[in-house]
């Protein structure tokens, strides 16, 4: 399901502002801001019970937009990345400057992923760039699966939270070390191609 044009424009204009909050992602429910916005990082991590030193996830809508958090590539690096997405995958990229180190933590790459879910899609051309993706739930507990899950683990705490279906992964996606050309989280299952 689409996200709606007026829908995806004041989500825009409130995550400009700091607003924190929960959107369907390929397989669970996702948490997210601009990963700019320092204040609403924090508060991200805080809802969480996450360290910043772990760094986060960033989707995007497409390699324009991923690109300049990561350092130059190769054309043919840059190929095989636009073989898988957008898609389920989520690569641990070298990290360029503009990546703040509240998103990288204490590593030198950045997790990124171009995204196909069409919520996020939507979100991201609205903003021109990239929007921070983490579980919903707090460290320790199971990924929210649901609307009611969501409201049961944070209540009042987000500011928003973006109708939409999950995609058909079984579980959060995989992630995989570009440079090192290894998985360092499986992705669940899926019967629905690239999502």
């Amino acid at each position: 399901m689409e996200i709606q044009k007026w829908r995806s424009r004041l989500l825009a204009k409130r995550l400009r502002e700091g607003a924190v909050i929960a959107y369907p992602t390929e397989g669970v429910w996702g948490l997210g801001c601009l990963p700019e916005h320092q204040e609403a990082v924090v508060r991200l991590l805080q809802l969480k019970g996450r360290a910043w030193q772990k760094g986060l996830i960033m989707v995007a809508a497409s390699m324009d937009q991923a690109l300049p958090y990561v350092e130059v590539l190769s054309p043919s690096e840059v190929a095989e990345l636009d073989e898988n997405w957008p898609g389920p995958v989520t690569y641990l990229l070298p990290k360029s400057d503009r990546t703040p180190v509240w998103v990288s933590g204490e590593s030198d790459s950045v997790a990124i992923r171009v995204s196909g879910h069409p919520v996020i899609q939507g979100l991201c051309r609205e903003l021109g760039g990239p929007i921070i993706s983490t579980s919903a739930n707090p460290s320790g507990k199971s990924p929210a699966l649901s609307r009611l899950r969501l409201k049961q683990y944070f209540g009042n705490g987000l500011d928003e939270i973006v109708p939409g279906k999950l995609g058909g992964l079984s579980g959060p996606t995989e992630i995989r070390d570009f440079q090192k050309g290894t998985t360092t989280r499986q992705s669940g299952a899926t019967s629905q191609g690239k999502l």
